[in-house]
C-alpha cells in the first residue's frame, strides 16, 4: 500500500524518475530553470489508464527521462504531463511523438513553457487526518469578487 485511504495511488509519492539532482526547498537559479524548461515537454490528452511509469517508458525511447508527472483529474481525459529529459536532444526527439496513441487517445506533445518544480516536503500531508482533509479540498482561483455560493456557504461580495 502507498498510504492512500481510497485505494487510488497517492499522487504525491516519489515516482522514481528524479535522479536526485535537485535539492528540496531550494529555489533554482534562473539559468538552471531555463535549462530545465528546454529539457521539458508538455504532453496533453492523456488517457486515464496511462500511468506515469508507462508514459516515462514510452518517452524513454527519446532519451533519459529525469522526471515525469501526470496532472489533472485521474478519471478524465483532461490529463496532462510534464516530462523532463537529461538533455535538450531528448526533449526535441519527444516532440516527434505527438499523435502517438496511448491508451485510446492520441497525445499532443509540445515544448514546455515551465520547468517541473520539486515538491517541498513541508507541504505534503503527514497524518491520516491531513491526507483525508486534502482529499476533500478543492482549490479555486479567478473567482469574481461578487460571487456568492449558498451550496458551500461562502460569499465574495467585496465593495
Amino acid at each position: 500500500s502507498d498510504g492512500s485511504a481510497s485505494g487510488q495511488p497517492n499522487r504525491r509519492r516519489r515516482n522514481g524518475f528524479n535522479q536526485g539532482r535537485r535539492r528540496m526547498g531550494v529555489r533554482p537559479r534562473r539559468t538552471d530553470r531555463e535549462d530545465s524548461v528546454r529539457r521539458t515537454v508538455y504532453v496533453s490528452d492523456i488517457d486515464q489508464h496511462v500511468t506515469e511509469q508507462k508514459l516515462a517508458e514510452v518517452f524513454s525511447n527519446c532519451g533519459q527521462v529525469v522526471d515525469c508527472r501526470i496532472c489533472g483529474d485521474p478519471n478524465s481525459v483532461m490529463r496532462f504531463a510534464f516530462i523532463e529529459f537529461a538533455d535538450d536532444a531528448g526533449a526535441r526527439a519527444a516532440l516527434t511523438l505527438g499523435g502517438t496513441i496511448l491508451g485510446f487517445y492520441p497525445v499532443r506533445v509540445l515544448p514546455s513553457k515551465t520547468a517541473i518544480l520539486p515538491v517541498n516536503p513541508k507541504f505534503l500531508p503527514r497524518t491520516e487526518d491531513e491526507k483525508e482533509m486534502v482529499s476533500r479540498t478543492v482549490y479555486c482561483t479567478n473567482i469574481d469578487k461578487n460571487v456568492c455560493c449558498p451550496v458551500f456557504h461562502f460569499c465574495y461580495a467585496y465593495n
